[in-house]
């Protein structure tokens, strides 16, 4: 009994285990239901995607009766005010190499007086449009568009109304009679500009308008098999160098007086808080008002980017009207310049007069 104890159990599990071993490995294995490989299916040919370019045959170049000059963007840029200088070559058109029979200047494609008939557009604007619309139809577009779900919603950005935008439009207006744009940035300073290159350039009309929400109704006659030749810019070309926004001397001052009105602005509390992307519809009339009283005016843009800077500058300068005479550190100064005096003093005098006589 003593010799069992002192036995290492290894040697008592050994025989067990190898029987167990030896059992398993000769017995094969064999499952109850053996699978059985299907046969496989022939595939089916997919079906080839329609055709949604407009110009099917890529070697001839294609043709748009539009009577406008093609644009980047229609409402933020000045066609009258001329570039300097060019930041890439003229010859790389943003339509692509021989795609339209438009000649690419470097800041437009000029439509050819010689192919457009405007008066024959205007009649054919005027037919889509076709009756205006009953009070009873506008309040039906306006409850079904104008909420912020609507699928038919297209945004409008600091580049305001673009010329691919005028395609997205006709897009949806294959299947729903308005489109919502909600309109953020730059663009928000001037609703009017807005609304005028949207009906002048895509057409149609705008039924609806609330702070920076509008609606475009296509027109009661529109025909989407029918619609204009809208060729596409296959990139966003590089914005062209325009002269200087800013002199070192102001006109109608001289050098002290321009950097005594910096400081003083430097100095003053800012008018408003402009955030990135925002709406900006009151901002001109807060400005105008300010300067009222105000001879210099600045607008805290902390946030908004450098570009967004120069461009609300050069809105509030045509708009207020204005004079923006620093940039710095995303603030705006702006000065009311000279002729605010001058119509201050017209108006004073003209008032005398009236209470003598």
């Amino acid at each position: 009994m003593q010799k069992l104890l002192q036995c290492p159990l290894s040697n008592q599990t050994k025989p067990l285990s190898s029987f167990f071993f030896l059992s398993f490995s000769k017995t094969t294995y064999d499952p109850p239901f053996s699978p059985t490989s299907k046969p496989l299916k022939p595939a089916k040919p997919k079906p080839k995607p329609p055709d949604h370019t407009p110009n099917p045959n890529p070697s001839v170049p294609l043709k748009s009766n539009l009577p406008f000059d093609f644009r980047h963007s229609y409402s933020e840029s000045d066609p009258i005010l001329e570039p300097i200088g060019f930041r890439e070559t003229k010859r790389f058109s943003p339509f692509g190499p021989r795609k339209l029979d438009r000649e690419w200047t470097g800041t437009s494609a000029p439509a050819r007086d010689d192919e457009i008939d405007s008066v024959r557009f205007e009649e054919e604007r005027k037919r889509v449009l076709g009756e205006p619309l009953t009070a009873e139809e506008v309040a039906e577009l306006v409850e079904k568009y104008r909420h912020s779900d609507c699928a038919r919603q297209i945004n409008l950005g600091k580049d305001g109304v673009t010329h691919n935008m005028l395609d997205d439009i006709h897009n949806h207006w294959k299947r729903a009679e308005a489109v919502r744009i909600k309109c953020l940035g730059v663009p928000t300073l001037d609703m009017d500009n807005v609304c005028f290159h949207l009906e002048d350039k895509a057409g149609g009309k705008i039924i609806y308008r609330h702070i920076n929400v509008l609606l475009l109704y296509r027109g009661r006659n529109y025909d989407p098999k029918n619609r204009p030749v809208i060729p596409l810019m296959l990139w966003k070309p590089y914005p062209p160098i325009y002269p200087r926004l800013v002199k070192n001397v102001a006109d109608g001052l001289t050098f002290e007086e321009t950097k005594e009105m910096r400081n003083r602005g430097l100095n003053s509390p800012a008018l408003m808080k402009l955030t990135r992307n925002g709406v900006y519809v009151n901002v001109v009339a807060r400005v105008r008002e300010a300067f009222q009283t105000e001879e210099v005016v600045r607008l805290d843009c902390t946030h908004v980017g450098t570009s967004d800077c120069k461009r609300i500058g050069v809105k509030l300068r045509d708009l207020v009207p204005c004079l923006p005479i620093l940039f710095k550190d995303e603030q705006i100064i702006l000065w009311r310049g000279k002729r605010h005096l001058e119509e201050n003093s017209d108006n004073s005098d003209a008032n005398v007069k009236s209470v003598d006589t």
